[in-house]
């Protein structure tokens, strides 16, 4: 057994594992189902009162004239953007270098669709109003991430969105949301969601991160976008005869916990505390944003791993199930922050950091 391998099985063997919900397991569907009405008929190739209602309720809460339930993000937003990018007769869009689309996605975009990706600001901060001002290349659309993951759930100031959002109205470039975790950062910018769509033409948003779900998104805009989407689902495959398990327990958990964000907000923040509290640690952002972030340490991926499994052992209290190496002498994780953090014994926490500190040191 791995290293990497034994992190994670011993994570998963702990009490109180930090980081989410709840194991990814057969139960997520069984607690929605528990919750639904038995005699409901299902979905059928993406009609049906069980998959319109969901997608009326989630345009309603986008603020947004209609929505589809898609089975994957990754296939949403492949084809929002593709849409984007008929409707301009221009096959080329803008966004991060850390995209979903980028670094995830084996090239979709650009091997199905044919699409150029014009990459601004550089990997360690958000696209900021004055990427966009100095674009030298003519695109389509522009796709922001809200939080930009892959830089601990970073967050431009409200202010350049605005600006960003006018510009390309005037400019004639679409603007499209990755809101994979869009919900999770509302208590940050103390927005609706309909009111931070509104600055985007397109919005996709996923139901098993933040939600905690077991698969699905929604892509919502006008009546024509979404009308073009359904067509293009189809030519993915993404109408299966019946998406009913996904539409089930992401309404089921959307209901459950979207009024939970703010409480996840403010347990990041005091997670965050803490780990910035330890000798050669410091959380990126420093200060959360949204419930989650990353850990950088300078301490060696093989140091920090041997120190988490005595501590998982000793308190049986979970800080991460997996470390990524930086360099030789330096490694991070990522904290996301869900129902779990709030039954772990404050005692416990305060003294698994008093560990933690002491060991690195």
């Amino acid at each position: 057994m791995s290293v990497d391998n034994s992190l994670l099985e011993a994570y998963n063997q702990t009490t109180f594992p930090l980081i989410g919900h709840s194991k990814r397991n057969i139960q997520i569907l069984k607690e929605a189902l528990n919750d639904s009405d038995e005699s409901m008929d299902s979905d059928v190739y993406g009609k049906g009162k069980l998959i319109e209602d969901f997608q009326n309720n989630m345009a309603e809460y986008l603020g947004k004239e209609s929505a589809v339930f898609f089975p994957s993000g990754t296939m949403a937003q492949q084809i929002a953007l593709r849409i984007w990018c008929d409707k301009k007769g221009l096959k080329k869009v803008a966004y991060h270098p850390l995209c979903h689309l980028e670094i995830h996605e084996e090239d979709g975009l650009k091997e199905l669709h044919h699409i150029e990706s014009i990459l601004l600001a550089d990997h360690s901060r958000t696209v900021q109003l004055e990427d966009v001002l100095s674009m030298n290349e003519d695109v389509s659309c522009l796709l922001l991430e809200l939080p930009q993951r892959e830089i601990g759930g970073q967050l431009p100031d409200y202010a350049d969105l605005e600006a960003i959002s006018a510009y390309c109205r005037e400019k004639g470039i679409m603007l499209h949301l990755d809101g994979a975790r869009l919900f999770e950062i509302l208590p940050y910018f103390q927005k609706s969601a309909a009111e931070i769509c509104k600055l985007f033409d397109s919005v996709y948003v996923s139901f098993y991160k933040g939600i905690g779900g077991i698969a699905g998104a929604i892509l919502a805009g006008d009546e024509a976008f979404t009308k073009e989407s359904k067509v293009w689902k189809r030519r993915h495959g993404g109408d299966l005869i019946s998406l009913y398990p996904y539409i089930i327990s992401a309404d089921y958990y959307f209901k459950q916990r979207l009024p939970k964000m703010g409480q996840y907000y403010e347990e990041a923040r005091e997670l965050a505390g803490f780990y910035n509290q330890c000798h050669a640690i410091i959380t990126k952002p420093l200060v959360p944003v949204s419930n989650m972030f990353h850990v950088h340490l300078d301490v060696t991926k093989a140091k920090l791993e041997a120190i988490l499994l005595a501590i998982y052992e000793e308190t049986s209290i979970g800080l991460t199930p997996s470390i990524r190496e930086l360099s030789e002498s330096s490694c991070y994780f990522e904290v996301h922050i869900g129902e779990r953090y709030a039954n772990v014994p404050k005692a416990g926490i305060k003294q698994v950091f008093q560990m933690l500190d002491e060991r690195i040191r």
